[in-house]
């Protein structure tokens, strides 16, 4: 496939499709129930304003996060202006859309009620607010005790700014990272990365006018921006100049993408590149068929297609290397000093850090890759439970080959967090 069908397809799979139809449904729904009671208007859709990545319209297939503004009326706001008023008011909040949604799980979370919608796997979070002249909001927040300000009309603004005068790439570039972040396990909010997709278009004008022909080298140079940029506990948002903060370190993950996408434009017009773009922005990469020399069922399951994919938590696992007579190994000591496993020695994949809080569900996927994988009709790949305490995950060293082994943490119905390890094994077992 030449490069430009490759990214056409890879955008064309990231769009957010039929979801839209449900998130508007409910979106209007929500805003009627809050015009009923705060209005008493019956059936209007109106005071209302999508934020976040879906209003900024950087959202991909597999959102789970929808963020809406209410816009509450102006002459409430010295009722509930006092330490009691952020607190009064998202209690109203969450009493009219429990009333409305009697079967959902709707709670109050310091500054927004959250909606968890079980049959959509996804939630919306309600914040509502006092419009100002400005246009910015003020926004209640339950820990302060008080009401505090937020711009998303400002990052909207600057998005659309970047998007237009880069000939729409602002969107695109930030819809295949939000695609690198999920498959990779790159604990990023959207805000973070609409951010930094905005400040590597402000050190480049060579992409301005370039269309997906150049996506391979668009996408390189932006995860060598990453992987260069310094530490960092925060940024300023696009437009709005809040700060945002950076859960953890993105730049090692970011080096291993810029690798990847030089490996994969060193292998344009083969069919190892798809699989090369595969592993940085995942399954929404189409594959180009090439007939094996051998036979063998490909077996491998995705777990995008079983739950929607929005990482945004951290995940780390490790692998216990055991065999009788050897000591006791860390696999990812033994990758870092570039030794190779040997056949018979025993695996135990745990979760080694996880800032996830109960409960979640743990699922795994070992994928044998490989001629001997593919000579013994054994690729495997299923999304498989545990089978150790704790969470954990035994395997065994069986025949060579670049196998890899993956963890999913499932947090109401969403993958929110994910973490991947190479099992390069050397030689083969009889």
């Amino acid at each position: 496939m030449k490069v430009d069908e490759i990214f056409d397809a890879l955008l064309e799979n990231l769009k957010v499709g039929e979801t839209s139809t449900t998130i508007a449904a409910r979106r209007d729904e929500i805003t009627k129930a809050l015009n009923k009671d705060f209005r008493s208007v019956e059936g209007s859709t109106a005071n209302r304003l999508m934020v976040g990545s879906y209003g900024r319209h950087t959202a991909i297939r597999g959102v789970s996060d929808l963020d809406m503004i209410y816009v509450l009326p102006a002459g409430l706001r010295s009722n509930y202006s006092s330490e009691t008023g952020p607190r009064r008011m998202l209690d109203r909040v969450r009493k009219d859309l429990t009333a409305r949604y009697p079967n959902t799980g709707i709670r109050v979370d310091q500054c927004v009620v959250r909606v968890q919608f079980t049959s959509n796997k996804f939630k919306f979070e309600v914040q509502p607010a006092f419009e100002n002249s400005d246009g910015s909001f003020d926004y209640p927040d339950t820990k302060a005790k008080s009401w505090k300000v937020t711009k998303p009309r400002a990052e909207i603004t600057a998005t659309k700014g970047c998007n237009d005068r880069t000939s729409t790439n602002m969107r695109h570039l930030a819809r295949m990272a939000r695609a690198w972040k999920d498959t990779n396990g790159v604990a990023m909010g959207g805000l973070l990365i609409d951010t930094l997709v905005h400040r590597f278009f402000s050190t480049t004008s060579e992409y301005d006018d370039k269309g997906s022909l150049w996506f391979d080298l668009m996408v390189r140079d932006f995860f060598e921006f990453l992987m260069n940029e310094p530490d960092k506990d925060y940024y300023l948002a696009l437009g709005s100049n809040q700060r945002v903060n950076v859960k953890k370190r993105f730049q090692p993950k970011a080096k291993k993408a810029y690798n990847r996408c030089l490996d994969a434009i060193d292998k344009a017009g083969k069919a190892s590149a798809n699989k090369k773009w595969r592993e940085v922005f995942g399954s929404a990469v189409p594959l180009q068929v090439s007939k094996s020399a051998r036979s063998f069922k490909d077996t491998e399951e995705f777990i995008e297609n079983q739950y929607p994919v929005d990482i945004s938590e951290s995940l780390e696992i490790d692998c216990k290397v055991t065999q009788n007579g050897w000591r006791t190994a860390s696999l990812r000591e033994m990758l870092k000093n570039k030794t190779l496993l040997l056949p018979n020695k025993g695996l135990d994949f745990t979760i080694t850090e996880c800032n996830i809080a109960y409960p979640y569900v743990v699922k795994w996927k070992v994928l044998n890759r490989g001629d001997e994988a593919e000579r013994r009709n054994n690729i495997r790949g299923e999304i498989i439970s545990p089978n150790s305490f704790g969470n954990a995950r035994h395997e065994e060293t069986r025949f060579r080959g670049e196998h890899v082994v993956e963890c999913y943490v499932i947090k109401d119905g969403i993958v929110v967090a994910r973490d991947a390890i190479d099992v390069p094994i050397s030689n083969s077992s009889a």
